[in-house]
């Protein structure tokens, strides 16, 4: 649950988001491209308050933003080549020699090529990833979206995505929201970080802030120390909530 998160993200730059597991990281993505809404506040985007479209302008205006999703959630009925064009092919009026010759190009700059008419259960994990983010880049975004992109990969694989993540900001000039809790990653990719704790940004700044942090909280969570803030108030509210049920049973 996100509890009045108030982030401002940088045009060009990459930001990961840092967090524990189940901490809401995911949900503040969907909320950045329009998937859910909040109860309150706003999201703005390129000076547009998004919460302020209606359902065809904020299809429109998705077509700005992609995402790459944790799970690849590739189609497992359609090629390669139909999940990567599948943004444009259902959403936009792209002449189909184009969104062929840009599968083609966006497959090749992370490195499959040729693999256009594979189905999704002939790749690899680290190909499926792949397949994901050129289905990302497929549409020309100005930001993407990033969940938990290494997360299920061997350490070298988990590199190589880093290091595609790094060349399309490079290369590419575009925008990057990375939710992760790979403190490897993040070191690697940020130009910012900042800390989802309890439904709030309890930290923002850049990796050597983070890494010098005199934050109890974010710091246990960076060094991943067992015992530290982070636990105890687990325990604390593990008593509340066992306290509250003896009170509501008696």
């Amino acid at each position: 649950m996100l509890r009045g998160v108030d982030l401002t993200i940088k045009e060009g730059e990459t930001t990961v988001i840092i967090g524990r597991s189940g901490c809401g990281k995911s949900i503040l993505l969907k909320h950045i491209i329009g998937l859910m809404k909040p109860d309150k506040g706003s999201i703005i985007i390129d000076n547009v308050d998004i919460l302020s479209l209606d359902r065809n302008e904020l299809n429109e205006f998705r077509l700005r933003i992609s995402m790459v999703f944790q799970g690849a959630a590739l189609f497992d009925s359609m090629t390669v080549k139909e999940n990567v064009g599948f943004l444009l092919y259902e959403h936009s009026k792209t002449p189909h020699p184009e969104i062929h010759r840009r599968v083609a190009e966006k497959l090749r700059m992370v490195g499959l090529h040729g693999v256009e008419e594979l189905m999704p259960a002939e790749l690899s994990g680290g190909m499926k990833k792949r397949v994901g983010i050129a289905r990302a880049l497929c549409s020309e975004p100005k930001i993407i979206l990033y969940d938990e992109p290494t997360t299920g990969l061997d350490p070298i694989m988990a590199d190589a995505i880093n290091n595609l993540i790094i060349r399309f900001h490079e290369h590419l000039g575009v925008t990057s929201i990375v939710v992760t809790h790979d403190m490897t990653s993040a070191y690697k990719i940020a130009d910012r970080i900042a800390m989802l704790y309890e439904g709030r940004i309890i930290a923002k700044g850049t990796p050597d802030e983070i890494k010098n942090t005199t934050d109890p909280i974010v710091k246990q969570f960076i060094t991943g120390e067992a015992m530290g803030p982070i636990t105890d108030r687990d325990r604390e509210k593990k008593f509340q909530i066992e306290d509250n049920n003896q009170h509501s049973n008696s």
